[in-house]
């Protein structure tokens, strides 16, 4: 710039001087002759200062130009923000202010880009689903955590890679090929075997805008959906199951009333005997569900607060007593030397008497005439315990972690046999874990289960 403006200054003084030497030479000629040393040191002078006055000339009007230029060079390179100083003319200025006004919009336009970037990032990292966005060439441009965790990739070191190079699952590249074919969105869902099965749902959606080919792929865990559903297909084929057996036997025992047993006092009195018996175990069947329900629901609301431990021990021992000396089993209560009977615990007392009935009660129904239950019980700063241990059939290893399990029997026939409804450990555990507490089971076949249960201490909830 300054070397073009300084030839251009110096052109034009050349050509100004060589034009009023030839005027000059035509106009007088003789004369030019006799000066002529005088003029050419004249011409050497005046050229000599033209370059002076041209390099001064363009360096004071390429200067600004320059600044301008350089501004121009670091905008372009990313420095967002740079404002631009020069010193020069009226224009100069102004063209510098247009250049610091445009270079502010710039950065503020994209400092609110990144903002946006970064906040949309937080979004989909935060979503429960997991997000790829791909290119038409199957390169990975996004991934979210959630992506990285289902499909079993690290989500920052799979950008630009291709997709079946990130995970090698092939229904889920199924899903995605057939989702680019076609011209809708595509959603589909399968399973990933393995040592526990996850169920996945895939959606892809191609961008629609002008100029972006690929598609945005979600993934979402249906496990828990379909775990859940399966749960309540099996509840409900329990359920029918459990309350068909007493209906049937209640109405075979009618209908053989009906047909005439009840003109001989002791088969009506056997056959009403059955009645009673199964009218019994369907109302506590009904009366279990509907309680599991409230409590799986959330709908019923425990109103925790200071119970005394000892004394609902002794209450409930006091109530299945009479049933323990029908078996001729003995039942004690052991509480400990050192932890005052008064200790309080942190629960709801209707709740926690049930769930202490529900384990005595099992007691009683699994322990064989003869034989012992103890119920003991202790504290520590935060946590008090009771324990109700048996000497009865026990629990087979394989059965152990299912005992809690809705309608779930070691053995069916026995249990029904027993008058269990299949509910009671559900919903001890349910009880339990709604009062912010635990209960673990112990058991060897053949000589007995012990059920512990540990809830917070009033005062440390």
């Amino acid at each position: 710039m300054f070397w073009r403006l300084f030839l251009t200054y110096l052109m034009l003084v050349v050509a100004t001087v060589v034009l009023m030497g030839l005027l000059t030479f035509r106009r007088a000629e003789d004369v030019f002759y006799g000066l002529a040393h005088e003029v050419a040191a004249a011409i050497g002078v005046v050229l000599l200062a033209a370059i002076g006055a041209a390099y001064f000339l363009a360096r004071w009007f390429a200067r600004p130009l320059v600044e301008l230029q350089e501004g121009a060079r670091k905008l372009a390179d990313g420095d967002l923000g740079h404002t631009i100083r020069v010193r020069g003319g009226t224009e100069h200025a102004e063209l510098a202010e247009t250049f610091n006004a445009m270079s502010g919009r710039l950065a503020a336009t994209f400092r609110l880009l990144e903002h946006d970037r970064e906040q949309l990032r937080e979004i989909l990292s935060g979503m429960v689903e997991g997000v790829i966005a791909i290119d038409d060439k199957r390169r990975v441009l996004f991934a979210n955590d959630r992506a990285g965790l289902l499909l079993e990739f690290d989500p920052r070191k799979a950008v630009n890679e291709q997709l079946c190079n990130v995970t090698r699952l092939a229904p889920f590249h199924a899903v995605v090929e057939k989702g680019l074919a076609a011209a809708e969105s595509h959603r589909e869902e399968f399973d990933v075997p393995g040592p526990v099965p996850r169920y996945l749902a895939v959606y892809v959606s191609r961008f629609t805008g002008h100029g972006m080919p690929g598609a945005v792929v979600v993934i979402d865990d249906t496990t828990d959906v379909k775990q859940a559903e399966r749960m309540r297909q099996d509840f409900v084929a329990n359920a029918s199951h459990e309350l068909k057996t007493p209906l049937a036997v209640i109405k075979s025992n009618v209908e053989a009333l009906i047909d005439g047993a009840a003109e001989d006092p002791e088969a009506c009195a056997t056959f009403l005997d059955q009645v009673a018996r199964e009218s019994d175990r369907l109302a506590d069947l009904i009366k279990d569900m509907l309680s599991l329900s409230r409590i799986e629901s959330g709908s019923l609301m425990l109103e925790p607060r200071a119970v005394a431990l000892g004394k609902s021990i002794t209450d409930c021992v006091e109530r299945h007593h009479a049933r323990a000396e029908t078996k001729t089993l003995t039942m004690v209560e052991k509480p400990p030397t050192d932890v005052s009977p008064d200790v309080p615990v942190w629960a709801d007392p209707d709740a926690l008497r049930q769930v202490m009935d529900n384990l005595v009660d099992n007691a009683i129904k699994y322990t064989p005439n003869g034989g012992r239950i103890t119920v003991r019980w202790g504290a520590n700063a935060d946590t008090v315990s009771f324990e109700v241990e048996d000497t009865g059939v026990g629990i087979p290893e394989a059965d152990v972690n299912r005992v809690f399990e809705r309608f779930y029997r070691v053995d069916k026939a026995r249990d029904r046999a027993q008058g269990s409804t299949g509910l009671g450990l559900s919903i001890v555990k349910h009880l339990v874990q709604a009062m912010r507490g635990q209960v673990r089971v112990s058991s060897k076949l053949g000589k007995g289960t012990t059920f512990r249960v540990t809830l917070p201490r009033a005062g440390s909830a």
